[in-house]
């Protein structure tokens, strides 16, 4: 996975998910391409791999570790394994 995200997305992400150390997420597994965008102050995330076998779930972590800056280790998916809907802890830094 090849991902950059843009600056201001890295900023409002970390702004988002630093209230809490942890953040909510609209996962569209499948899509034709991996993207992170913020809608209605949302986070939505559409990530190519598959929803089988958790396949997608860790897709969703990679992802988000990049767009965040941090390393994949950081990231846990504390609910939704099987929903569209997730929350992610981020460790403190």
């Amino acid at each position: 996975m090849k991902y950059r995200p843009d600056p201001a997305l890295t900023a409002a992400l970390r702004a988002l998910a630093s209230r809490a150390g942890r953040i909510e997420l609209r996962v569209t597994p499948g899509a034709r391409r991996d993207e992170v965008r913020i809608v209605d102050g949302a986070v939505q995330l559409r990530v190519t791999a598959p929803p089988a076998d958790g396949a997608a779930n860790e897709a969703v972590l990679r992802l988000l570790a990049a767009a965040l800056g941090r390393p994949r280790r950081d990231l846990t998916l504390l609910r939704g394994a099987t929903a569209r809907i997730k929350l992610v802890g981020i460790a403190p830094e």
